[in-house]
């Protein structure tokens, strides 16, 4: 199983905000690289609730290059590669979005239009809740959450266990609700 997980973090709403990215490189089923890097968003401009989120600050970024002096690092680990992501839809969003801020061409990275996505195998296969740090609680997989690195190995880690789902397990975490309740005699 090869394939490259990643996971990026904003300084703002804004999908072209890229503070950090992290990526995670499989190739038959291990882990044979991996990359982190601080990004210098755009105007080195934050939100304090993104600040928040992951405790990236301007102080941490005014230094650290930019999506688009990064661009040639993060392409080697993304070129024609089968992509994964806990949030795909976001983290594939973020990179077109950005990409398309620098007049950089997506399509140059020959990517699928879709990448798999942990968050719904996982719920295809029973979880109730698909939240990373549920997932990974419950996959016995370490993770400090909102750190780009972590949550690429993370989403790869989801990805390699994902056949380790047990209706078992599923029932242990996610128990119904709806006990049944006793009849109450008549009078």
């Amino acid at each position: 199983m090869t394939f490259t997980a990643i996971d990026f973090e904003l300084a703002t709403a804004a999908y072209t905000s890229v503070c950090a990215v992290g990526i995670v490189k499989v190739e038959n089923g291990q882990v044979v690289d991996q990359f982190h890097s601080l990004v210098r968003p755009p105007g080195n401009q934050y939100m304090w609730q993104t600040t928040r989120v992951h405790g990236i600050k301007p102080k941490d970024t005014v230094a650290a290059p930019t999506f688009l002096e990064l661009f040639p690092t993060i392409a080697q680990y993304l070129k024609g590669s089968h992509m994964v992501a806990h949030n795909e839809k976001f983290d594939r969003e973020v990179l077109m979005k950005t990409m398309k801020l620098y007049q950089l061409d997506y399509n140059t990275l020959q990517l699928s239009p879709t990448w798999e996505c942990t968050s719904e195998i996982y719920r295809q296969k029973g979880f109730k809740r698909t939240k990373l740090s549920i997932c990974c609680r419950i996959m016995d997989i370490e993770l400090h959450h909102h750190d780009p690195l972590s949550d690429a190995m993370a989403s790869a880690q989801l990805y390699l266990k994902r056949d380790q789902i047990t209706p078992a397990l599923i029932e242990k975490h996610f128990q119904t609700q709806e006990q049944p309740q006793e009849q109450q005699p008549e009078m």
